[in-house]
């Protein structure tokens, strides 16, 4: 049996499948070491269809915008498509991003 595609967050908040939300979603949410958890199952599909609810800049709204771009640096960065050039390009502009970020949380 194929498996359900994952919930895919959009920037406003997006409604998922009740097929989603059968496969995605845990009986029971558990915390463990400070963590939710479900006995060792991937929660991928269970945070995904929670943002894909909230929409993404409701999430962002909730974070420092610092981290997202400390988030994306290091995800975009591990992209084994960029090439020296690329790589250089992204660093400067995250660098001029986090610059804008630091003028913007400083008020």
């Amino acid at each position: 049996m194929p498996q359900l595609p994952l919930p895919q967050p959009q920037l406003d908040r997006t409604p998922i499948t009740f097929e989603q939300y059968e496969e995605y979603t845990p009986q029971r949410l558990e915390l463990w070491d400070g963590f939710y958890n479900y006995g060792g199952q991937d929660m991928t599909g269970f945070h995904l269809a929670v943002l894909t609810n909230m929409g993404l800049r409701a999430a962002v709204s909730h974070v420092l915008i610092a981290q997202w771009l400390a988030a994306i640096q290091e995800v975009a960065l591990q992209n084994p498509k960029l090439d020296d050039a690329l790589r250089d390009r992204l660093v400067r502009a995250i660098g001029e991003l986090d610059a804008i970020a630091e003028c913007l949380e400083s008020e």
